[in-house]
């Protein structure tokens, strides 16, 4: 499976590095999300529950962060298990492109791999439901961000 996208932020680009390293913030947007813990400076685990089609499970699973470029992107690779559900594997490439000081477009390539019962399900199944799922975690980044812009200039006396 592969998706790519760009969002804009109404973020400058270092307050957006910032959050995507958050592991406070990233547990916030992504769906179904139940645990995500830093274990070091470059790895995730995480805990979310998500339903696709017929198949509700909890995928566990831990993320690498590669070819950190600060504040500029990184590749992130890593693979989840849903136990009887499945698994899938992958990586992304994220990279930030600096606007007019306010803003930031993320820029994202996603390359992954499923098996199991939703591997199953069919390819335009799962690939929906990817995508629904990448953008709900797109738009409460974006607020995230906007939120973090607003009060950061706040904070600055802007």
């Amino acid at each position: 499976m592969k998706m790519s996208g760009e969002v804009l932020l109404a973020a400058p680009r270092d307050t957006v590095w910032q959050m995507l390293n958050d592991p406070e913030v990233l547990k916030g947007c992504i769906p179904g999300c139940e645990n995500l813990t830093k274990l070091s400076e470059v790895e995730f685990e995480a805990v979310a529950v998500n339903k696709v089609g017929p198949v509700k499970a909890r995928f566990k699973g831990r993320v690498r962060l590669e070819d950190l470029d600060p504040p500029n992107g990184y590749r992130i690779v890593g693979e989840g298990d849903g136990g009887i559900a499945g698994f899938a594997k992958g990586g992304a490439t994220v990279s930030l492109v600096e606007g007019d000081g306010r803003t930031t477009t993320l820029r994202y390539d996603v390359d992954a791999q499923i098996g199991g019962k939703l591997a199953q399900l069919g390819q335009r199944l799962v690939n929906g439901v990817a995508k629904k799922l990448a953008d709900q975690f797109f738009e409460r980044f974006a607020e995230t961000a906007a939120k973090a812009a607003v009060q950061s200039a706040k904070a600055d006396g802007s």
